[in-house]
């Protein structure tokens, strides 16, 4: 009978051999630079822009507020997969293929991310509005000084899904990019899965590399994830 013994380090090198392969299979690199950047930026701007439109439907009086909010709400009803075929056509009008404008813009404003804020902020007492105009505060002041600081658990669980959702992406992303320089993790995970059949070890490695940073964010931030959501159907 023939046994075999192995080093420690040859045991070490056997069991990371796929997730070596795999990040050199293509180049992974960029595609977490690409991946990083468009979830880091869709998430930015969606939280600047949700706080805005949340403010104005939860403390703002203008004509047609609720017709307005009860509008934004109807689109959740669209599916996204309908929109794709019109946001193609405008983007490729303004020659954006192929290009992080294409992989950003789209994604800045969520309803979802509004009506989570919005039911944040009613919750909090219009006391606090009220002191702000007395003391010569602007709308703008307000928003960003005492509301967004106070409602932190909501907008962190509103940044979360927009990451998530941003890293996460294939569809759209596959859609208008060409080139590899431009395509993120979820669309370099293709690169196993070719005709002759899907390299089940290379594309697993691949996937565990891939949302490794999603679990370690979600990680450290569950606490305020589960908070937002269990105070977000709150109304003062």
């Amino acid at each position: 009978m023939v046994k075999a013994t192995f080093t420690f380090g040859e045991v070490f090198k056997n069991i990371f051999q796929s997730y070596v392969i795999a990040w050199n299979a293509a180049p992974f690199s960029r595609y977490y630079i690409n991946t990083i950047f468009m979830a880091l930026l869709t998430t930015f701007f969606e939280i600047i822009l949700a706080a805005m439109a949340a403010f104005a439907f939860a403390k703002l009086e203008f004509y047609g507020k609720n017709i307005i909010f009860s509008l934004f709400l109807s689109t959740m009803m669209i599916p996204g997969e309908v929109m794709l075929v019109p946001n193609y056509i405008t983007i490729s009008k303004f020659q954006w293929i192929d290009s992080y404008y294409a992989l950003i813009v789209p994604w800045v404003v969520s309803v979802f991310a509004i009506f989570l804020l919005r039911q944040q902020f009613l919750s909090l007492p219009n006391d606090l509005w009220d002191a702000a105009k007395i003391d010569g505060s602007s709308s703008w002041r307000f928003l960003w000084t005492v509301m967004v600081p106070l409602s932190k658990p909501s907008i962190l669980t509103g940044g979360l899904l927009k990451f998530v959702g941003s890293w996460n992406a294939f569809l759209w992303v596959l859609i208008v990019t060409k080139s590899p320089e431009m395509r993120t993790l979820a669309v370099g995970l293709q690169t196993f899965t070719t005709d002759a059949g899907t390299k089940y070890n290379l594309l697993m490695a691949a996937s565990t590399f891939s949302i490794l940073p999603v679990v370690i964010i979600f990680i450290f931030l569950q606490r305020y994830f589960v908070e937002g959501i269990a105070r977000s159907g709150l109304k003062g």
